[in-house]
């Protein structure tokens, strides 16, 4: 049996969440048409509404509603440390750990060449013009632990070196190919208090 060519349509949109496929995606359909629809009608009006509303901010990337978002906003955070992260759920994932009290820098993704995602990307220009502005003291490289993230954080590392900055990484204890989202605050909070400096790029060069 094949349902109707608009609840089929309704499944495979469905299907754009991750980790849904299409068992889920068809209980998900038949849930909201069979027993819920006025969720259903509030689910589709938010998400026509975030999805014209909500840009990025302007100040670290995150994404937000507003010009910027609630932490670059707030008058209690450290302005002397900046965590660079690759997405808002790492940054997310920070905050709800509360490990953490500077300011973010979201880069929206990690350097890719098979995806055609270089530095151009990901706002590097932007992170060093910011850098260079404010009174930054020490940069927290703190991309996830996978081979892209670590290509990004070797190449951040070289693109900072000529800045009068102190850069650390997460200590270790995070697995390997881990995500920072998807991590317990325990495990955050003693990578954080833990951090370690780079080897500065001549060191390793040479």
């Amino acid at each position: 049996m094949q349902f109707s060519p608009l609840i089929e349509e309704l499944i495979q949109a469905l299907r754009c969440l991750p980790g849904v496929g299409p068992k889920s995606a068809q209980r998900m359909a038949l849930q909201l048409l069979e027993r819920d629809r006025a969720a259903g009608k509030h689910l589709a009006e938010v998400l026509q509404l975030s999805m014209s509303e909500v840009g990025h901010c302007a100040s670290c990337r995150t994404l937000t509603e507003e010009k910027l978002c609630r932490v670059c906003t707030s008058g209690r955070r450290n302005d002397q440390v900046l965590c660079i992260v690759e997405t808002p759920a790492d940054m997310l994932a920070l905050e709800q750990s509360g490990v953490y009290d500077g300011r973010y820098f979201v880069l929206l993704g990690h350097l890719s060449p098979l995806e055609g995602i270089g530095p151009d990307d990901l706002g590097f220009d932007e992170l060093v013009e910011k850098l260079r502005s404010q009174p930054v003291e020490e940069v927290i490289l703190a991309t996830n632990p996978t081979l892209e993230g670590e290509t990004t954080a070797q190449y951040l590392l070289e693109l900072l070196s000529s800045l009068p900055l102190k850069v650390t990484h997460l200590a270790q204890g995070i697995p390997l190919g881990g995500e920072l989202e998807y991590l317990d605050g325990g495990t955050l909070s003693r990578a954080f208090s833990g951090r370690q400096g780079f080897a500065s790029v001549k060191e390793t060069n040479g």
